[in-house]
């Protein structure tokens, strides 16, 4: 019996209101611009506070305004709806391996979040339970999920992989077509009740299905008693891991301290001459000062692969132990890869932060295998792309 099912009511965007996902963005008056650039994105019903028309209220004051933009968006014939669909989604590029996956619906209670928790779901990163706390109240004011948690199916993904193919190569002209703001285009075709449905659900639902992306929307779809979720279930072949990097606007410290704080933690600092880059491989972490650039080797703890990752030991020896930060604090942004490292030293240079940490990014085999051990990730670890593009295919939830 698989654990992956068809949506029971999807609304299927027509075109314009796909949406880079609320977690995509270092800062709060970029998502308000791409708002006004786009009125019909649906990016404006996920993050409503920071529509233009909305600005000044609060998360939860906004959702009134939500839930009236997803009604008109519905109403205007910006979404088609269907039942009892699985929908077929290619993210192609030139230049870029083509991904594949599958929009359905996944059972929350296969969620397991730790070695001793049944569940074919494994959900592997820390969250920020404030952001949990908002995807709830989302969901239950719209009554419908429009951004799907981004699966990765390990046990028959290179199966899933060659199906999803075949299938959309089969499949015609899309229902509909978006293109995002790298340049993708984002693509999705209707497969209703039958045998083809039947097989993609089974191959989907076939092993492990570990979350690489939407931590916090499945941890909401258990906190708010939802019995499925909205997934994209895709394969290991369709995605890479970019670097996910870290700002900090306000240190405790002055740069000297931190650097010594460092040194006497165990750490080997080198500066750096020319441009602060990402490493091309794990073991060093570059820092971005006011100034000065530097390469940082931090110390290795007692424990396994996981305790000594980049991400674990930034967190760990440089944020709580050198700063006095918890990683939810304020005054720390994480940045995905979608950011350059130019962008992130820029705001220092420019003085809108005083740090910019950046890490190498996780390997795909090394991120698999902490899952399959059921092990937990540093929160903010891992950046997937190409991103499951939001507002494409939007699940009605049973009321």
């Amino acid at each position: 019996m698989t654990v992956v099912h068809p949506i029971a009511r999807a609304w299927i965007t027509t075109g314009g209101t796909g949406a880079q996902n609320y977690d995509e963005f270092a800062d709060d008056a970029e998502i308000t611009a791409i708002i006004e650039a786009n009125p019909h994105s649906a990016l404006g019903i996920e993050m409503p506070h920071r529509a233009p028309e909305s600005l000044g209220k609060s998360f939860l004051d906004a959702l009134p305004d939500a839930a009236t933009r997803l009604a008109e968006a519905k109403a205007d014939g910006s979404y088609t709806p269907a039942e009892q669909v699985v929908v077929l989604y290619r993210i192609s590029a030139p230049g870029e391996e083509t991904a594949y996956g599958l929009f359905a619906m996944v059972d929350t209670d296969q969620i397991s979040t730790s070695a001793d928790e049944p569940g074919l779901v494994i959900r592997n990163e820390d969250v920020f339970i404030s952001k949990v706390r908002e995807r709830v109240a989302l969901a239950e004011a719209l009554g419908h999920l429009l951004s799907p948690v981004l699966l990765l199916q390990t046990g028959r993904g290179d199966e899933l992989h060659a199906a999803l193919a075949a299938a959309t190569e089969a499949a015609g002209v899309p229902a509909a077509t978006d293109i995002d703001q790298a340049g993708r285009t984002h693509a999705v075709w209707l497969l209703g009740p039958g045998p083809e449905q039947d097989a993609l659900t089974a191959l989907a639902g076939g092993g492990e299905l570990v979350v690489a992306d939407g931590n916090h929307r499945s941890l909401a779809a258990q906190t708010g008693g939802l019995p499925r979720f909205l997934a994209v279930v895709t394969t290991p072949a369709s995605v890479a891991i970019q670097p996910y990097n870290r700002l900090v606007s306000e240190l405790t410290v002055t740069p000297a301290e931190l650097v010594d704080r460092l040194r006497a933690a165990g750490a080997e600092v080198a500066p750096t001459d020319g441009p602060v880059e990402v490493p091309a491989a794990g073991g060093t972490v570059a820092l971005r000062l006011p100034d000065q650039g530097y390469a940082v080797r931090l110390p290795r703890v007692d424990g396994g692969p996981l305790e000594n990752l980049d991400h674990a030991l930034v967190e760990r020896v440089l944020l709580r132990d050198a700063l006095g930060l918890d990683p939810g604090d304020k005054r720390i942004t994480y940045v995905g890869g979608d950011y350059p490292a130019s962008w992130l030293t820029g705001e220092v240079d420019a003085g809108r932060a005083e740090l910019a940490v950046l890490i190498a990014p996780v390997t795909v085999d090394d991120f698999v295998a902490v899952n399959l051990a059921r092990e937990k990730m540093p929160r903010k670890s891992t950046w997937f792309t190409p991103k499951a593009r939001g507002g494409l295919v939007v699940a009605e939830l049973p009321r």
